[in-house]
């Protein structure tokens, strides 16, 4: 019976691990997908000022 009793917490608290870390996980992805976003994002920064200076002004 204790045996028992045992390896039911343990499946308990295995299954509360797993969900925590599928939690921690999630928030990585949202987490790098904004970084992804986030430096996309400059990288066309630096390629239109490169590229031609400032898209706002004309060209005389």
């Amino acid at each position: 019976m204790e045996t028992q009793a045992k390896q039911t917490d343990t499946e308990i608290r295995d299954s509360e691990i797993d969900e925590e870390l599928a939690d921690v996980l999630t928030a990585i992805s949202v987490v790098s997908k904004r970084l992804a976003r986030k430096l996309t994002a400059l990288s066309r920064q630096d390629r239109k000022k490169t590229e031609g200076g400032n898209p706002d002004e004309q060209d005389e």
